[in-house]
C-alpha cells in the first residue's frame, strides 16, 4: 500500500512538472518580442526598417536613488507616463560620493548592489516589452572594470533585443582624468581634445570586442564623447571601426546648451555620424537652476524634425531643477501631482504626446 502511494505521489509531481512546463512554455510564446534596433545610415529603424525614433526616461544614479530601481516603478511609467525606453545609470566609481558622503558607493566599490539595481530595471522593462540602455555612467575611464560590467550584462542578456548597451556616459577631457588643478584645461586645446577621443575610440572598440564576443546578434551601441557629449565633432572626424550597429551620444540642458550645440550635431549628422541623444533636461547644465520650458521645447521639436531620439534626465527625489520627484514620492510609483515636480510633469506630457 505504501508503494502504491509513492509512485501514486511521484505521478502527481510528474503531471504537475508537466503542467507548470507546459504553463511557461504558453506564457513565453505570448511575451511579445521587442523588434531588433539597428542602424542605417545616420538613422535608427526597427528590424522591419520602419523608424525608430524614442522619447524616454533615464533613472538616476543608482547608488544615489537606488529606491527607484524596482519593477513597480518602472511598470508604472511604462503604465501611467507612456515610457517605452528607459535607462539605467549605474554609476561606475565613487565619484558621486564627494557631494554625498552618505551614499552607496559605485559598481567598483559595490559591484553585486549595483547589478542587483540593474537587473531590477532591466528585467521589469523586458517584462513590459520595453527598451531599456544600460549606462556605464561615469565622467573617466575605466577600462577594465567596464570590461567585467558589460561581460556580466551582455552574458545575462544575449539575445535580448531591449537591451542597449551604453558604454561611457560623460568623457570630459585629459585634465579632468589626471585631476590638474584647472581640472578643464584640456576643453580648449583642440589637440588635447583629439587626442583625448582617440583613446576614447579604443576604449570603445575593445568594449565593443568584449560585448559582440557575448552577444553577437549586433545590438544597439551607444557611444560618449568628449566634453560631456558636446564634442560631436570629434567621432565625425574619426568613427568607430569595424562595428555598423553604433550611434553617438548628445548630451544637453536647454537652458544652458544653446543653438551652437544644434549646429555642430547637424554638422555631425551630415558628416555620416548617427546620434542619440541619451540624456538632457530643460534646466541648466549642473541639473539645476532656471527651467527654461521655451528653450527645452525648441531642442524637443529640432529632435523631432531630426528623427532623434531623447532621454529625459531624470526619476529622482534631489532639491534639485532636472530630479523630477519630491522627497515624500513612494519608491514604487503611483506620484500624485504634488508628488511629481515640474519638470517630471512636463517630461509625463512629452512622452505622452510622443507619436
Amino acid at each position: 500500500m505504501r508503494k502504491a502511494l509513492v509512485v501514486l505521489a511521484l505521478i502527481l509531481v510528474a503531471e504537475a512538472a508537466f503542467v507548470m512546463i507546459k504553463g511557461t512554455e504558453k506564457k513565453a510564446a505570448e511575451v511579445k518580442q521587442v523588434q531588433a534596433l539597428k542602424v542605417e545610415g545616420t538613422s535608427l529603424v526597427y528590424e522591419d526598417g520602419t523608424p525608430a525614433v524614442f522619447r524616454g526616461i533615464s533613472f538616476g544614479w543608482h547608488n544615489i536613488w537606488p529606491r527607484f530601481y524596482n519593477a513597480k516603478a518602472v511598470t508604472y511609467l511604462a503604465d501611467d507616463w507612456g515610457a517605452k525606453i528607459f535607462r539605467v545609470a549605474i554609476g561606475a566609481d565613487s565619484h558621486a560620493k564627494s557631494d554625498n558622503p552618505d551614499i552607496h558607493d559605485g559598481y567598483m566599490g559595490e559591484h553585486d548592489f549595483a547589478l542587483e539595481c540593474a537587473v531590477n530595471v532591466i528585467d521589469a522593462a523586458i517584462a513590459k516589452n520595453c527598451y531599456v540602455i544600460v549606462d556605464w555612467h561615469s565622467h573617466v575611464l575605466h577600462l577594465e572594470e567596464a570590461k567585467k560590467f558589460f561581460t556580466e550584462i551582455a552574458t545575462r542578456y544575449k539575445g535580448v533585443p531591449n537591451v542597449i548597451y551604453e558604454l561611457f556616459n560623460e568623457p570630459v577631457c585629459y585634465s579632468f582624468e589626471d585631476g590638474r588643478e584647472d581640472p578643464y584645461e584640456d576643453l580648449a586645446i583642440d589637440d588635447a581634445m583629439l587626442g583625448y577621443w582617440m583613446d576614447l575610440k579604443a576604449y570603445a572598440e575593445e568594449l565593443i570586442a568584449t560585448i559582440t564576443a557575448i552577444d553577437n546578434r549586433e545590438p544597439l551601441i551607444l557611444m560618449g564623447c568628449p566634453s560631456w557629449d558636446q564634442r560631436v565633432d570629434l567621432p565625425a572626424r574619426f568613427p568607430v571601426k569595424g562595428y555598423q550597429n553604433i550611434m553617438y551620444t548628445m548630451h544637453f540642458y536647454a537652458a544652458t546648451h544653446e543653438a551652437w550645440l544644434r549646429e555642430a550635431t547637424d554638422k555631425a549628422i551630415e558628416a555620416g555620424i548617427p546620434i542619440f541623444i541619451s540624456e538632457c533636461a530643460g534646466c541648466e547644465a549642473d541639473g539645476n537652476g532656471f527651467l527654461d520650458e521655451e528653450a527645452w521645447n525648441v531642442y524637443s521639436n529640432w529632435a523631432t524634425e531630426k528623427g532623434l531620439s531623447m532621454m529625459a534626465w531624470s526619476i529622482s527625489d534631489k532639491d534639485e531643477t532636472c530630479s523630477m520627484l519630491t522627497p515624500d514620492a513612494a519608491s514604487e510609483g503611483g506620484w500624485t501631482q504634488e508628488q511629481t515636480k515640474p519638470w517630471g510633469k512636463i517630461v509625463k506630457d512629452w512622452i505622452k504626446n510622443s507619436k
